[in-house]
């Protein structure tokens, strides 16, 4: 995505729901535009000759591929199996989130209370405002099936499906997941409908032709057309899936609708876009088609997607990270946290733990590692190989059936009882004791293990990193601390290593996470 700064809290990912003519607090949400910098194409002659790079190998011209002259054949062929998705909603006008209250009026002083292109919202025989939204899906199944995108139909009381030749068939929900934005809908139909098939997205390449179809703006049967601008994209919306970067433009209500290849198989499925304006600026992001083949599956049997879970906050590992424990490559993910009773604590995992291999996978970040367990199955057993006290070590753990309901993070721990004078343990930052009046101070959660930072230098290496008054520090270089005296030891014996940096485990709220702090 872009390296520009956001120039609002409003600069984010968007993901369409269509005309929007006002379906839900929840659909509103989905119509956030985000910002990117523009640069100037320069498109003067570029220099005709340069001095060679020395040891470097020059990048032969070839002849150009041949362009198709036209994407007519392609899009008839696969244009009746292409779908508008009609849903209708209760509005909810207060939502109590200050984002989307700010949203709605945003809304109402662009649109008034007509909504968009005139469209009234109306009222039910309860005088409750009712309001409806558009996007797009395709046919998978001539038995009717049907691939939406998750946000498209979310918090739906009726949804509606309308054909290529204008037949609109009433439509049910089968399994919807949330995590990937993947929906799957049924309808009733009285022949066979046409259907398009889900192809391999791996053999894209950046620079590959793609073809949208879709709904933009209520204009059903929208055709556009691009390349694939990159792969592998994280925008921010979840661990389980890296989305495609087109250049192919997607509007409002595009949401759902397919990405062929020139082949016509469908490779993507529109998601979201970056946007200064609430239209198309070029940068669009599909889900992958194979993240979608397995989702859908999963949805047709079971009606819902089953994860596997280990039980463990993970986090990236950064070069400074990797320092501080004598890693050589900033790679795998840092275990922040191990949750009592999980897997993973039967597996003896331990915070400080860095996670390289998963079934023989690289681990390349901690993203990785979501996905590669996300994808086992309950009683699977899963071996990880670790990075633990600077040698390389295997576990082997059977993995349970994540339910997000119930997980939770979770802490205890008896209060420090020696002095609670505060110490500059690392440059810039003062640890104490838990006293019962820092406690009460700071609310500390009583039985919290752990030191508390009383004081954080302003410019300091440890306030850049975000640690901030208040936190508890739970370990130092992979120690247990509950005593400063601990802390204080353990960023000796890390300078004794030879360490520029030490890896302190931070808990705020309940959620743990790991900083590399500079000691010089």
């Amino acid at each position: 995505m872009s390296n520009d700064a956001p120039r609002s809290p409003w600069d984010r990912p968007r993901r369409d729901r269509g005309r929007a003519f006002f379906g839900s607090a929840t659909a509103l949400a989905l119509v956030i535009a985000g910002a990117v910098g523009a640069r100037l194409i320069d498109s003067s002659p570029a220099i005709a000759q340069t001095a060679p790079v020395a040891a470097g190998q020059a990048i032969t011209p070839v002849a150009p591929a041949q362009a198709p002259f036209s994407f007519a054949d392609l899009v008839e062929r696969v244009a009746p199996a292409v779908v508008s998705v009609r849903v209708e909603a209760k509005l909810e006008m207060a939502s109590g989130d200050p984002r989307t209250d700010e949203m709605m009026k945003r809304f109402f002083e662009q649109f008034g209370e007509q909504g968009p292109n005139g469209q009234g919202q109306g009222q039910d025989d309860g005088g409750e405002q009712r309001g409806e939204a558009m996007g797009s899906g395709f046919i998978i199944d001539g038995a009717g099936y049907i691939v939406t995108n998750n946000h498209v139909i979310d918090k739906a009381e009726k949804i509606t499906v309308i054909l290529n030749d204008g037949k609109e068939l009433d439509a049910k929900l089968i399994g919807t997941d949330p995590g990937t934005d993947i929906a799957l809908l049924k309808v009733e139909p009285s022949s066979p409908l046409p259907f398009v098939v889900l192809g391999d997205d791996t053999k894209l390449r950046p620079g590959d032709w793609v073809v949208a179809v879709g709904n933009p703006f209520g204009l059903g049967g929208t055709v556009t057309a691009g390349i694939v601008s990159a792969r592998g994209r994280n925008i921010g919306a979840g661990p389980y899936t890296d989305y495609l970067q087109i250049d192919a433009p997607i509007n409002r209500g595009n949401s759902g609708g397919p990405a062929f290849n020139v082949a016509g198989e469908v490779v993507g499925v529109n998601s979201a876009i970056y946007t200064p304006s609430g239209g198309s600026v070029g940068i669009g992001f599909a889900v992958p088609a194979g993240t979608v083949t397995k989702i859908v599956a999963q949805l047709r049997d079971h009606g819902s997607v089953n994860r596997g879970w280990l039980g463990v906050q993970i986090q990236p590992v950064d070069k400074e990270t990797a320092d501080a424990v004598g890693l050589s490559d900033a790679k795998g993910a840092l275990v922040s946290m191990v949750t009592p009773g999980s897997p993973a604590e039967a597996a003896g995992f331990k915070p400080g733990d860095i996670v390289l291999k998963a079934n023989g996978t690289e681990i390349i970040d901690n993203r990785t590692l979501a996905r590669l367990v996300a994808e086992l199955t309950a009683g699977q057993t899963a071996t990880f190989d670790i990075w633990r006290d600077s040698t390389t070590k295997t576990l082997t753990a059977t993995i349970a059936a994540r339910d997000d309901d119930k997980i939770r993070a979770q802490v205890g721990g008896t209060p420090d009882p020696v002095n609670p004078a505060a110490t500059e343990v690392f440059p810039g930052v003062q640890l104490s004791a838990i006293t019962e009046e820092i406690r009460q101070a700071m609310n500390v959660p009583p039985g919290t293990e752990g030191v508390v930072v009383t004081e954080v230098k302003s410019g300091s290496d440890a306030a850049t990193k975000g640690l901030s008054k208040g936190d508890l520090v739970v370990a130092v270089g992979n120690q247990q601390v509950t005593t400063v005296a601990d802390a204080t030891k353990a960023v000796a014996d890390a300078k004794t290593a030879g360490r520029k940096s030490v890896l302190i485990l931070v808990e705020e709220n309940g959620v743990r996470r790991y900083l590399a702090i500079s000691l010089s």
